[in-house]
């Protein structure tokens, strides 16, 4: 285990598997880099994954709570990736992660080589299509882990991958930080600053997923220059983990852009 130095001073853990180009895996709201787990695993034979504890989760420091929004979270990434000694990173962000990473391509274009979006939006959007289905919504809030399996993974995925499934609903994190990452990410708005992302982008995202419906990324690909959509058959709120196939179009999608 590793410690990064945030801007404020806050200690960010992250580790490193793999070897080749270095990948930074994002993850989503109060979740910790061990919720990546079979990804993260699969992703380490191709490239060299950096991973890291967003702060109030899992083993990184608090911090302040005026530094919880996605442009500062992204600041934070941008960090792990110097301690890394990793000029550049393919980057890839899952929900609230994938707010994150639109930042840190605003802002740090010259650290992303290729930006992976999973299951995100670029913030609000006036029309009912993109909001999250209100029985979805509450689900979040209350953490019940019956009533959230079934909005991120299939149920054969949940029934063959226990630890993983307690691993990503499970990450150490106080009622605190939970509450800041979940203000964080409700208040995301890249909408008019995603027209300047210049790292070839690929946009997941599976046609079931009830907390960021599917318009979410139609309107991604809208505003992002040059960026690819592939609608995911089937797949909810969680596929950047049951299915798996998606690591192979990421290997496909980053070799063929760079």
């Amino acid at each position: 285990m590793n410690f990064a130095e945030a801007p404020d001073g806050t200690g960010l853990a992250w580790t490193s598997e793999g070897e080749g180009e270095p990948l930074l895996l994002i993850a989503g709201q109060a979740t910790a880099m061990d919720g990546w787990g079979p990804t993260a695993e699969l992703l380490s034979r191709f490239y060299r994954v950096i991973r890291f504890d967003h702060r109030g989760i899992g083993r990184s420091g608090r911090g302040d709570a005026d530094r919880y929004t996605t442009r500062l979270l992204a600041e934070d990434a941008a960090a792990v990736l110097s301690a890394a000694g990793a000029d550049n990173a393919h980057v890839y962000g899952h929900s609230m992660g994938g707010r994150v990473g639109q930042w840190l391509a605003i802002d740090h274009p010259e650290t992303v080589r290729t930006l992976i979006l999973a299951a995100t939006s670029g913030g609000k959007w006036p029309d009912p299509a993109t909001q999250p289905e209100r029985a979805a919504l509450e689900a979040l809030v209350g953490g019940d882990m019956s009533r959230l399996e079934p909005l991120f993974f299939d149920a054969d995925w949940v029934r063959r991958n226990p630890k993983a499934t307690h691993a990503f609903f499970n990450s150490p994190a106080s009622a605190w930080a939970k509450a800041r990452h979940f203000r964080a990410s409700r208040d995301h708005d890249a909408w008019s600053e995603l027209g300047s992302i210049k790292a070839p982008t690929l946009i997941l995202h599976g046609t079931d997923d009830r907390l960021t419906p599917l318009p979410n990324a139609l309107l991604l690909r809208r505003h992002i220059p040059r960026s690819v959509l592939v609608r995911v058959a089937g797949g909810g709120h969680g596929l950047h983990l049951d299915h798996p196939e998606t690591v192979d179009w990421i290997r496909q999608f980053i070799a063929r852009t760079t």
